[in-house]
């Protein structure tokens, strides 16, 4: 097997199999395959797309390129929420400790910045002395004794997708439905959760610039955690401009407080409660949305 032949496979319109991908994926993990063999994968896939199959398949390959942490000891459902990205989304910051207050674990191990979005990671940073580099020792016990624990990608956990991720933000190929279901959901999938809220933004600071594209992605993303046995719900938000009054990392960290008072600006709380409420019925702590609420 030759990384060519797989890159020419797929540049050609083909389907490649699980075998192929995890040639690619574990030769860019040992240098066998350079970067520039990845980087011309990546983009026949960009213009050439995948099949669920391949996704799945992608994905999967991804997800066991590194370890699946073990959360059996945290009692009840573990739920989580992912957000596609946008301006001024601040959300996972409030979101995670009110879940965990009515009694959900939230173990999220979030991202940076990818293309123009700031991520929750680079929010956390901007807190003096406010660390995210945890062990995944960490990481459990804190999901344990708090209900919940914010941490940036270890390397134990889906190192591949982290070279791959950043080969994507460099190479114009960060807004490809495929890459973007297989990068998120093989994070998700790795972190313990056994359920998962998306919020998948559209609109012009959205990388998914049309409802049906969104429709697509968030579709593809519930394809693959159904047959890797999670429970998956996507609501579709607007990203038509930003969320909230803010943007910046501390900025959106002090908007984010104000959250948690209860005096941030009416769409911000509009979605975080949307999106908490989602929560909270996958973990059992509601028997609907309404309640929830």
């Amino acid at each position: 097997m030759r990384a060519y032949d797989i890159i020419q496979k797929k540049r050609d319109g083909h389907v490649v199999d699980e075998a192929e991908l995890k040639f690619l994926i574990d030769g860019l993990k040992d240098g066998a395959v350079s970067d520039y063999q990845l980087t011309a994968f990546v983009m026949a896939v960009f213009f050439r797309g995948m099949n669920d199959s391949e996704v799945v398949a992608l994905t999967n390959v991804m997800l066991t390129s590194g370890i699946v942490v073990d959360l059996s000891d945290v009692p009840g459902v573990k739920v989580d929420k992912h957000s596609t990205g946008g301006v001024g989304d601040k959300i996972s910051l409030p979101l995670a400790p009110a879940v965990a207050a009515c009694g959900v674990a939230v173990p999220m191990i979030s991202g940076r910045g990818l293309g123009h979005t700031g991520g929750t990671l680079d929010k956390l940073e901007s807190i003096p002395g406010f660390r995210v580099d945890l062990s995944l020792d960490d990481y459990r016990r804190l999901v344990k004794e708090n209900g919940c624990c914010l941490i940036g990608q270890t390397k134990e956990v889906a190192p591949a997708d982290k070279k791959l991720y950043a080969l994507r933000d460099v190479t114009a190929t960060v807004d490809c439905i495929p890459l973007i279901a297989s990068s998120i959901m093989s994070k998700k999938m790795a972190e313990g959760i056994d359920a998962l809220v998306l919020d998948v933004k559209v609109g012009s600071g959205a990388f998914m610039k049309t409802l049906d594209d969104a429709r697509v992605l968030a579709k593809t993303m519930i394809g693959i955690g159904n047959e890797m046995g999670k429970k998956v719900v996507a609501l579709l938000t607007d990203m038509d401009q930003p969320l909230g009054n803010t943007v910046g990392n501390a900025l959106e960290v002090i908007e984010a407080v104000e959250m948690l008072r209860g005096k941030a600006p009416a769409d911000y709380t509009e979605l975080t409660l949307a999106l908490t409420a989602e929560m909270l019925v996958l973990g059992g702590k509601a028997p609907d949305v309404a309640a929830a609420r």
